[in-house]
């Protein structure tokens, strides 16, 4: 299994100016393919849905084939695929219409390993409802969530555990599997935030244990949306507030307004581009994906140990805070006496694209102390060792 960055780099416009892209955890680089499908969506005929003219037919394929890819990708049944403006906006929605079953003396149990976009909505939510939150916290040893915490959290109140796959900032992996059968053990759907986990696994949403899972194509070479999925049956439970002629189907019930057939015409493009990775992945689509995912996997363990080599290098200078056994390919680290986003400036001076910040992971910076800004180092598909020797040297010659 191999994936040939020759050619796969040459699918995109951005790199071809010499820029190392070290920022994928915030979004990644757009193949020519994708591109392609959104701008061929929008100059082929196009209408609002329907089954009468062509324009209308463009429509409807555009909306059944974005289903059936991340069907494929997330291993649900087409049905369970809401297409949402973002993971934010999609959590925001999705905490409203859970909460509506929510009453004073129930109880949700939030992580201080997540990003903001799966802390807030459902705070949020709860205050409103008069919902009492309690926590899951972090060993600031390793990183990793205290699942001790966990079960003291968990209660026969307990309504909904929301979670990360993996978080954002530190690319810890939390023992999900185990998280949701406590949370479903004691009555309660499990909201997952899979936005950064999406971009480096393949993603099994009911072999994880999640009720709900939602994703972000721009993480994984795609345009800017976002994505839930769930089981059909659990999404016909929930009832949004609605335009009274608009269909109650499942799920367009949750889609407000008429959809971007263009950017699900990237999306979908975003999920084959993903299954051919590795040129030699055969059968279908999930399980071409199943082979490039694995492909990607062991590119982005290779890289990440020379990066992690490299900045052993360079001693007491960089902290790195990313401990945990589990991860992504994803360094927070921070720098001895020197300012993160000086440092970012000076590896842009070198076309290194490194950021620096917080990047919304309020939750983790809180709990761990840390320091922001911090400088955050990523991994995307089209990484090379080259890059890595780049951005160790900048970062050294800046220390």
């Amino acid at each position: 299994m191999a994936i040939d960055l020759t050619a796969l780099r040459a699918h995109f416009p951005s790199l071809q100016d010499g820029l190392a892209f070290f920022d994928g955890p915030g979004g990644t680089q757009t193949p020519r393919p994708v591109a392609h499908a959104i701008a061929a969506t929008l100059s082929a005929p196009l209408s609002n849905r329907g089954a009468v003219s062509p324009s209308e037919l463009n429509a409807e394929r555009a909306v059944a084939d974005f289903r059936a890819a991340y069907a494929d990708l997330l291993a649900v049944p087409a049905r369970g695929v809401v297409h949402g403006r973002s993971a934010t906006q999609l959590t925001y929605d999705f905490s409203r219409h859970l909460a509506k079953d929510w009453a004073p003396g129930d109880e949700i149990v939030l992580s201080r390993l997540d990003h903001d976009c799966n802390v807030r909505p459902w705070i949020q939510a709860a205050e409103r409802a008069g919902v009492t939150v309690r926590w899951i916290e972090i060993d600031a040893g390793t990183t990793e969530l205290d699942l001790a915490s966990y079960e003291r959290a968990l209660s026969s109140r307990t309504r909904l555990v929301a979670v990360t796959a993996a978080s954002n900032v530190l690319g810890t992996k939390p023992p999900l599997r185990r998280i949701a059968d406590l949370a479903h053990e004691a009555g309660a759907l499990v909201y997952v935030d899979g936005v950064h986990y999406a971009a480096h696994a393949l993603v099994d949403v009911p072999a994880l244990g999640a009720d709900l899972f939602v994703c972000s194509p721009y993480k994984f070479l795609g345009p800017h949306c976002g994505v839930l999925a769930a089981a059909p049956e659990l999404l016909e439970t929930l009832r949004p507030d609605k335009l009274l002629p608009s269909t109650d189907a499942v799920p367009e019930r949750f889609e407000f307004g008429t959809l971007p057939y263009e950017t699900l015409a990237g999306a979908t493009a975003a999920v084959d581009f993903l299954a051919a990775l590795d040129p030699a992945a055969e059968g279908t689509r999930r399980e071409r994906l199943a082979h490039s995912l694995a492909s990607l996997h062991e590119h982005e363990t290779v890289l990440r140990a020379q990066l992690e080599e490299g900045l052993r290098a360079l001693g007491d200078a960089v902290t790195v805070h990313s401990k945990a056994a589990d991860r992504t390919p994803t360094l927070l680290m921070t720098l001895e006496g020197r300012d993160a986003r000086a440092a970012q400036a000076h590896l842009a001076a070198r076309d290194v694209v490194a950021p620096a910040g917080s990047f919304y992971a309020y939750e983790p910076f809180t709990a761990l102390k840390l320091p922001d800004p911090a400088l955050r180092v990523g991994l995307a598909p089209y990484n090379t060792a080259q890059e890595v020797d780049r951005f160790l040297e900048g970062l050294a010659s800046f220390l």
